[in-house]
């Protein structure tokens, strides 16, 4: 088996790594073509979806880099067990509310998945605007924070 780790070194330090991310590459059939099983595991985002186990089939082993079996395994765990990646990601598009004293807020609810779990986890401990003009005041975020978030401020 094959274990690709990701790990994140804030500030290029070291000594506060932690790993968000890993692959795990299991051969379950060999020969000259040999199959793979493929799981992906992301520490923020285990609870949507993330983790489904894709498959590789009929690879031509030792014909390339390791790099090109890990690079086609990924892929097809991203993209319904298709050996290509998905469409480029985009910025989501999420609208701005101004409450009734002109403050600017998101709607937590109106972020799309992946972006919404990691901006709420981003948020742990930070002040939350309680919106009484929205139909969910609690669901709401501060507009700065959200802009902040995507820029990688916070």
């Amino acid at each position: 088996m094959l274990r690709v780790t990701i790990e994140l070194w804030p500030g290029g330090r070291e000594s506060g790594k932690r790993v968000i991310a890993t692959a795990d590459i299991a051969r379950v059939k060999n020969g000259a073509l040999a199959d793979y099983e493929v799981e992906l595991r992301e520490s923020l985002l285990d609870d949507i979806g993330v983790g489904e186990v894709a498959h590789v089939r009929t690879y031509p082993r030792w014909s390339a880099s390791v790099w090109d079996l890990v690079g086609r395994c990924i892929a097809a765990a991203l993209n319904g067990g298709k050996e290509e990646l998905p469409g480029r990601p985009v910025l989501p598009e999420v609208p701005v509310h101004v409450s009734r004293d002109g403050r600017a807020y998101v709607r937590l609810r109106e972020i799309p998945e992946p972006s919404r779990t990691l901006f709420e986890n981003n948020l742990r401990g930070s002040g939350c605007p309680f919106v009484l003009d929205d139909p969910e005041p609690r669901d709401c975020a501060w507009s700065h924070d959200w802009q902040d978030f995507l820029n990688g401020y916070r």
